[in-house]
């Protein structure tokens, strides 16, 4: 019994010997995951789709618009541009005078954001680039959006008979382009030389103090407006100026006193000189604490 069951199992080994074993599935080659498109930077988010955000600015441009049709019933005796000169801690402001009034704005997220350029940035990882940037402004109409009640507020005031100008550092040479996107976005006629001032215009370069004085020469201005301190004086924009003294110039009595009367700030955590602070810059050495 035992010898015949031995014999079976030789037969049947050997047999099993000369055949080819069925093939065995290799394992699944793992797929390369799907890579999730990665959020937009916090910043962006923020200024460009939060309801925060256009809260913010709605209410900034309804401050504006209360203060604009108080002073044109006081009839001002000065401009809230400051004169040649003039220091922010001991401001002296153009006098008006007899001119018409004016509302001066920033363009770029002050009037308008510019979504269009923003995006491809962020998308491709690349803070900024003058030549894209370039591209942008000659080609960028109808990319660009009026931000929240921008449009509702530089109809107000034109209706109120105050010029609407802007003064912003896109370049002189791509006029025609900024005008364009500032019409698509349904803000109306800009037109460089009379309402639109810009990079190259004189020789201050990125200051805009000369071109503020210009239109201080033909205007009664009673409105300045912008996302970055350089939209009210250069003197903030000094590389000298440590952080600290930057902010206490800008926060001090004389500033603080301008600050939504006359002069207005639009929020733009995007970009802004205040993008080189360190971590001692923005956080006191008392402030320092670790969890137990």
């Amino acid at each position: 019994m035992t010898r015949g069951l031995t014999l079976t199992l030789g037969l049947l080994l050997a047999g099993c010997a000369g055949t080819v074993p069925p093939a065995v599935a290799p394992p699944p080659v793992p797929q390369a995951e799907e890579t999730a498109t990665p959020a937009p930077p916090t910043a962006l988010q923020y200024l460009y789709g939060s309801a925060e955000a256009a809260i913010a600015v709605r209410a900034t441009y309804a401050r504006i618009a209360d203060y604009a049709a108080m002073r044109i019933m006081q009839r001002p005796q000065d401009s809230v541009v400051l004169a040649a000169g003039a220091g922010i801690d001991a401001p002296r402001f153009e006098p008006c005078g007899d001119k018409p009034y004016a509302a001066v704005f920033d363009a770029d997220e002050t009037l308008i954001w510019n979504l269009g350029s923003m995006r491809w940035f962020a998308q491709h990882g690349i803070g900024f680039d003058p030549k894209v940037w370039d591209q942008w402004e000659k080609t960028g109409a109808g990319k660009a959006r009026a931000m929240p009640g921008s449009v509702d507020l530089v109809n107000g005031l034109r209706a109120a008979g105050i010029t609407v100008i802007a003064n912003t550092n896109r370049s002189a040479a791509n006029a025609a382009g900024t005008e364009g996107t500032l019409r698509a976005a349904g803000l109306g006629e800009f037109r460089h030389g009379e309402t639109l001032f810009l990079l190259g215009d004189d020789a201050g370069g990125s200051s805009k103090d000369l071109r503020r004085g210009a239109i201080a020469a033909r205007y009664c201005v009673i409105v300045l407006a912008g996302d970055q301190l350089g939209d009210f004086s250069q003197q903030f924009n000094d590389r000298a100026l440590p952080p600290s003294v930057r902010m206490q110039m800008a926060t001090g009595a004389a500033a603080s006193a301008l600050w939504d009367n006359g002069w207005f700030l639009l929020p733009n955590p995007v970009y802004g000189p205040w993008d080189r602070l360190g971590w001692d810059d923005i956080f006191s050495t008392d402030s320092e604490w670790e969890p137990q």
